[in-house]
């Protein structure tokens, strides 16, 4: 080895690392000792051990008919379970494609909505009105004014009367 360098071996489980960064002459490794070993002894087994043993082994028929009906039984669920898997997927893919189209018609609902919207000119309508149907425009004298006490619309199903009022009780029209 060289002088000035350091080396370190550390051994584990029959095998040497060598740390450092220089070449080893080969070194022939000892052999390990090999201890003759005992001769295995069978184990002698009772008769009794030996019965129960071959009667693990054997299968009745009951037994038999009991794990082939469970084997059906669950290659059954599989299927079924597969078949309702791929009804799912492809409802899904369904409504997939059902909300892609739903989102394509609302598109183009909006899109001539708007079109029309733009189309509408109401100073045009006013014009026509007045020019071509001889229309006039409502006078300050003609306007009535309704308070809605209850909501924001109403329907009105006939005339609302100059005085305002729709209705009137008999004692009212007495007493005028």
């Amino acid at each position: 080895m060289a002088a000035g360098r350091s080396v370190r071996t550390v051994k584990r489980q029959s095998s040497r690392y060598i740390y450092g960064n220089t070449v080893r002459k080969a070194e022939a490794w000892p052999q390990p000792s090999r201890q003759p070993e005992a001769p295995v002894r069978k184990k002698q087994v009772s008769r009794q051990v030996r019965k129960n043993r071959r009667q693990a082994l054997h299968m009745n028929r009951a037994y038999v008919v009991f794990l082939a009906l469970s084997a059906v039984l669950a290659l059954t669920a599989c299927i079924w379970y597969l078949q309702i898997r791929a009804e799912l997927t492809s409802r899904s893919e369904n409504i997939g494609q059902m909300q892609q189209e739903l989102a394509q018609l609302n598109e183009e609902n909006t899109s001539r909505y708007n079109s029309i919207i733009d189309s509408v000119n109401l100073e045009d309508v006013k014009n026509r009105a007045i020019n071509e149907l001889g229309m006039v425009p409502a006078g300050t004298d003609q306007i009535v004014t309704y308070q809605n006490p209850v909501g924001d619309y109403i329907k009105q199903y006939a005339q609302i009367p100059e005085s305002g009022m729709l209705a009137q009780s008999e004692t009212t029209e007495n007493s005028r």
